[in-house]
């Protein structure tokens, strides 16, 4: 019997500090060193909040930069991958009409780039490399009436540079870029 009551305050004292102190905690610590990360890194436009900088949007309009194609159509609740094999014909396809709907869409701009073509893994990934966001300049330009020029200097201002300065490559957030092109 001792070791039963024993064994039951170790459990009640566990439970209070794994399931509530610590929480706790790391919610309160979040909430002040990093606040706007603990909050999901949400953008707003005019006091209203538009989306998070860690999650893609779908943006098919021809004034806005598209982001990668997304198996889950950029719902958060199910991200993942196609699961569709590199031999699979239903891939093929799949990548065949988004290639086709791309050079439809940015007549003379050469083959699109494979970041737009393929999705990213989870299927959220915000960010598009520059060949992706150069490919979508004439596009954006002939739609907004602005100037190509003023298009690329907003694209480098936006760019991010490679993790550690070697890994990955450079890209751009999509949401923060379309919102900056709304603010010309």
């Amino acid at each position: 019997m001792k070791h039963i009551i024993s064994s039951v305050r170790i459990m009640i004292f566990f439970t209070i500090l794994c399931g509530l102190v610590y929480p706790l905690a790391m919610t309160g610590l979040a909430q002040v060193f990093f606040k706007e990360k603990a909050n999901g890194s949400l953008l707003s436009k005019g006091g209203e909040y538009i989306g998070s900088e860690l999650l893609s949007q779908k943006f098919e309009k021809p004034g806005y930069f598209w982001p990668r194609p997304s198996a889950v159509t950029y719902n958060p609740l199910p991200s993942g991958g196609t699961n569709l094999g590199p031999t699979s014909e239903a891939l093929k396809v799949l990548a065949m009409d988004r290639r086709l709907k791309l050079k439809e869409s940015h007549p003379g701009s050469g083959e699109p780039p494979q970041h737009l073509v393929f999705a990213s893994a989870s299927g959220l990934d915000p960010h598009i490399n520059m060949d992706s966001a150069l490919y979508q300049v004439q596009r954006i330009s002939a739609s907004r009436s602005l100037n190509p020029d003023d298009i690329m200097n907003l694209i480098k201002k936006k760019l991010k540079s490679r993790q550690l300065g070697f890994l990955g490559e450079e890209t751009v957030n999509v949401l923060e870029l379309n919102l900056a092109l709304d603010g010309i």
